[in-house]
């Protein structure tokens, strides 16, 4: 996966190039995306020809901001300049220097990588999704039972980062270890 992620990367930069684009990476060096993984890394970015572009980022950022405009047409966030799905994208001109916002994207605060319990049960054997934030890195794991109908991860329950499903009468009291 990760030799194609690169393929697909090193093609995104040539078509970048070859429309007249630029991009580098990493203290105004050419690189490759999500290499390396340091906060101080930045990303130049012009829309060429007053075309919209896409410039991949380091895998670390959350978020961009734009450091330096090195373009004359104006750089606007959410009109001629944004971030989204991992890549920064410019538009009618605008070129930049980016930097990851807020030195890499937002973090929580003390205190929010714990484990807690959370009971979530099927209502009338109905899909049901109890939301609770379990991180990226986070896990869920049944803790006791509370229905007479079975749980079985991955038919009754199972989970995602955002929470806890539950279908066909499952109820059960479950341990979530959050994880940032």
């Amino acid at each position: 996966m990760r030799s194609a992620t690169g393929f697909l990367a090193a093609f995104a930069l040539a078509a970048a190039s070859a429309a007249g684009a630029q991009v580098t990476y990493g203290n105004g060096y050419p690189g490759r995306p999500g290499q390396p993984a340091n906060p101080n890394d930045i990303v130049s970015c012009g829309s060429p020809q007053h075309r919209m572009l896409r410039c991949p980022v380091p895998r670390h950022w959350r978020g961009a901001q734009l450091v330096r405009q090195t373009s004359k047409a104006a750089c606007v966030q959410g009109r001629t300049w944004g971030f989204d799905r991992g890549s920064i994208w410019v538009d009618k001109g605008c070129g930049g220097t980016f930097a990851p916002a807020n030195g890499g994207g937002w973090q929580p605060g003390p205190g929010w990588n714990r484990r807690f319990e959370v009971s979530c049960g099927s209502p009338q054997y109905k899909y049901y999704f109890c939301q609770v934030d379990v991180g990226a890195r986070g896990r869920v794991a049944l803790l006791r039972q509370n229905s007479k109908a079975s749980c079985v991860q991955g038919r009754t329950w199972g989970w995602n980062r955002a929470g806890i499903w539950v279908d066909k009468g499952c109820g059960a009291q479950f341990v979530v270890d959050r994880r940032w």
